[in-house]
């Protein structure tokens, strides 16, 4: 979609303008990334580009930082936190906000509008307030450094992107296919998993992979509520900025980096999934 023939000069102008000015914001989002990247493959434990590297030469690149951060016992320790509180921490989101916006979906629901923000503010309050709040009420009922204090945490903090996922899915979703299904003599369960599940799918995957990426890379609610043996990834890449500057982070940033890639791009393909089954998108 070009600019039409009969165009003004004026409205030639900000077109290619408003191209040039997006052009410039995605740069200034996306420079940090590509600084990171190459520098995770320096030979010297710097975090600067050395002479070798702005050369090009094979001698100043190595894959040493990689080599250690799959040998370092305390970051394979934080990895293995990180995947074993990250899938189940969505799980919950998962199974919590998909109900959540089904049920605030119906009609009938009272006070819609006040539950719904409620069980979205995470995403609205600043996360060192609900890391504090967390905090002290985890201290008083036995949960303050535990592996389920910390699951519960994270859950709480992806409800919210599962939610939105699910209810911007059910907009398009012909509910007279649950009402043919229970006149059919289909009960709710087998309704929920045979008609409404399949359709919304999409949409429950995508806000299980927002989910799981707010889990996966969280470190300011996980340095309120956790302890040593929670030490997660991201909480490992923060005590070794403080303590000692490794170029291994940078290592582990381009990992996060490429995970977070992968999973948007399946994100994309599954909204787009999502749209041709709601037959908003002819391909």
């Amino acid at each position: 979609m070009g600019l039409p023939p009969y165009a003004t000069t004026g409205q030639r102008i900000w077109y290619y303008a408003f191209r040039v000015i997006c052009g410039l914001i995605f740069f200034f989002l996306i420079a940090p990334i590509l600084i990171i990247i190459p520098l995770s493959f320096n030979a010297e434990d710097f975090f600067t580009f050395t002479p070798a590297m702005l050369s090009l030469s094979p001698e100043g690149y190595s894959m040493k930082h990689y080599e250690d951060f799959f040998t370092n016992n305390d970051w394979q320790q934080a990895l293995w936190n990180s995947v074993t509180i990250a899938p189940m921490a969505t799980l919950l989101s998962v199974g919590f906000g998909t109900l959540a916006a089904i049920g605030l979906s119906q009609p009938h629901v009272p006070f819609r509008r006040a539950i719904m923000a409620i069980l979205i503010s995470p995403m609205i309050v600043p996360l060192i307030i609900s890391a504090a709040g967390m905090f002290f009420f985890y201290s008083r009922i036995g949960l303050q450094g535990t592996y389920w204090g910390v699951v519960l945490a994270h859950a709480a903090l992806g409800i919210p992107f599962v939610i939105i996922t699910v209810t911007a899915t059910l907009v398009g979703f012909d509910r007279s296919l649950t009402r043919a299904a229970a006149n059919l003599g289909a009960d709710p369960v087998t309704t929920f998993f045979r008609v409404q599940m399949p359709l919304i799918l999409p949409g429950v995957i995508s806000g299980g992979l927002f989910a799981f990426i707010t889990s996966f890379d969280e470190v300011v609610v996980v340095l309120f509520v956790g302890s040593a043996g929670q030490k997660t990834l991201p909480w490992q890449m923060f005590t070794g900025l403080r303590e000692q500057i490794s170029p291994t982070i940078l290592a582990v940033a381009t990992i996060l980096v490429a995970i977070s890639i992968v999973l948007l791009a399946t994100i994309e393909v599954l909204r787009r999934r999502s749209e041709r089954l709601r037959g908003m998108s002819p391909t």
